[in-house]
């Protein structure tokens, strides 16, 4: 069977200490101990000792980084990593071997699209996905942004949906130039859905599609456990809601700055569209399949 460790090489050097006289002149000055990464399968001598194994293992224990090492009956022993061990009869120091790699690009996008890698940018499209505001737009871009560049759509704050008929009376929308629009609280005899409607009248059919999501704000399309609540809360009428929710998270909610604050904190909870609820998820997925058509 064949002997990984091979010949006792270091048993000659064992018995002696090492740099002592012995005629050489190889022996007249200590050796320097030269760094060696402790790899598995490394056949090493601790030198205090005079145990000879081969380098199992390097682990973290009591705060110290330690070598193991098996002898060739299979016993192991663990030893300090650093210098004190020998190596074909010269001095080593023993460090960690090197076994950080970089991690491995993701294969899916966090809207859970398939990764393109190495993609580069597209050039922007005359198509364009309008939201209602700023939190909307980077909630979109935390998710879809990856997906979004690939296909080179921009997405574009409309600052609400009172403002939609005069942007696509603006924009002129055509069959080469489609608008996706996302609406807050678009639910039937809701005022969102009455303005959506007339803002539609006279538009080229087939070039301007108008989806929505129930709630109130796009807070609520993050699922609540991700701060911490079983569900949103219902904030009374004539209370501004997001004022109202950073009461009822107990956050500060003196105004527009702990707003914006407490919305960056919500926003880094999500992680990916497993975050959100699907209401939202169907709805911007299929508006960015309009404007890609």
């Amino acid at each position: 069977m064949h002997d990984r460790y091979g010949n006792d090489v270091l048993a000659a050097a064992s018995t002696r200490s090492p740099g002592a006289p012995d005629g050489s002149a190889h022996h007249r000055r200590r050796p320097t101990s030269q760094p060696r990464p402790a790899e598995r399968g490394l056949v090493v001598e601790e030198v205090q000792t005079g145990w000879v194994g081969a380098v199992v293992r390097v682990e973290k224990s009591g705060g110290m980084h330690l070598v193991v090492l098996e002898d060739r009956q299979g016993r192991t022993r663990s030893f300090p990593l650093g210098p004190g061990f020998w190596v074909d009869g010269q001095p080593v120091e023993l460090t960690a071997p090197v076994t950080s790699r970089a991690p491995a690009a993701p294969t899916r996008t966090a809207s859970g699209s398939v990764a393109v890698r190495g993609a580069r940018a597209r050039v922007a499209r005359g198509s364009r996905i309008w939201v209602e505001g700023k939190h909307d737009a980077e909630l979109v871009e935390k998710v879809w942004g990856d997906d979004l560049r690939v296909e080179g759509v921009v997405v574009e704050m409309l600052d609400g949906v009172d403002n939609l008929a005069e942007a696509l009376a603006e924009f002129a929308p055509s069959p080469e130039r489609r608008v996706g629009v996302l609406v807050d609280h678009l639910v039937p005899g809701s005022k969102e859905q009455r303005l959506a409607t007339a803002a539609l009248r006279g538009v080229p059919d087939g070039t301007v599609l108008v989806l929505g999501h129930p709630y109130v704000d796009v807070w609520q399309a993050v699922k609540p456990a991700r701060v911490g609540l079983e569900s949103w809360p219902t904030i009374d009428r004539g209370t501004e809601w997001k004022i109202g929710i950073l009461r009822e998270l107990g956050w500060p909610a003196a105004g527009p700055a702990d707003v914006g604050r407490a919305w960056q904190r919500i926003l880094g909870t999500v992680r990916d569209f497993r975050d959100l609820d699907p209401a939202l998820l169907g709805r911007v997925e299929e508006l960015i399949d309009f404007v890609t058509a």
